[in-house]
């Protein structure tokens, strides 16, 4: 049986470590479907991230960089992309589910995203994920075993009381 440990991940120096001691059993995983594997830790949008990501989508609309004028527009202060939003899951998966035994993950899709409310810039976010499907797959080389994975992400922004992105990523893990 191959044991997948969750662990702080090395690289990241903005986001306190992870107190979290999981072990994920790859071939126990079928036995959590349906249920929340791990909420990841807290993780804070700044104006310079969104600002960023404005740049290297070329979407600058006022309600993401301008935060005087956004503060007078309709959700009361600046806003970060819902596909900013999105984009975080990777590194939500990367600081929630950093294994040393994955040889290879992939992003497969999507199935569903939704943005239930607006992510006001300067909020901490957190990701929940919630196992919905696996599958097995053919083992790419060098790994000798593959899953299809489908998670509900639930993103939830602090003090809010609706999540600011759900969806349903599908990702392929090679052990």
């Amino acid at each position: 049986m191959t044991e997948l440990h969750a662990r702080p991940s090395p690289q990241r120096h903005d986001a306190p470590a992870s107190g979290r001691a999981a072990v994920i059993e790859f071939a126990t995983l079928a036995a959590r479907l349906g249920h929340t594997l791990v909420v990841s830790d807290w993780f804070e949008i700044d104006q310079a991230r969104v600002n960023a990501f404005a740049e290297a989508t070329e979407d600058r609309q006022w309600i993401h960089v301008h935060p005087e004028r956004a503060a007078a527009g309709p959700f009361g202060s600046a806003v970060a992309h819902g596909f900013l939003t999105l984009s975080m899951i990777p590194m939500f998966f990367e600081e929630s589910f950093p294994m040393d035994e994955l040889k290879l993950g992939v992003n497969y899709g999507l199935d569903r995203v939704r943005f239930p409310a607006p992510l006001p810039v300067g909020k901490r976010i957190r990701a929940h994920f919630k196992l919905l499907e696996l599958n097995l797959v053919p083992a790419l080389p060098p790994a000798t075993q593959g899953a299809q994975l489908k998670f509900e992400v639930t993103i939830e922004a602090e003090g809010a009381g609706k999540p600011v992105c759900v969806a349903e990523p599908i990702v392929r893990w090679y052990v």
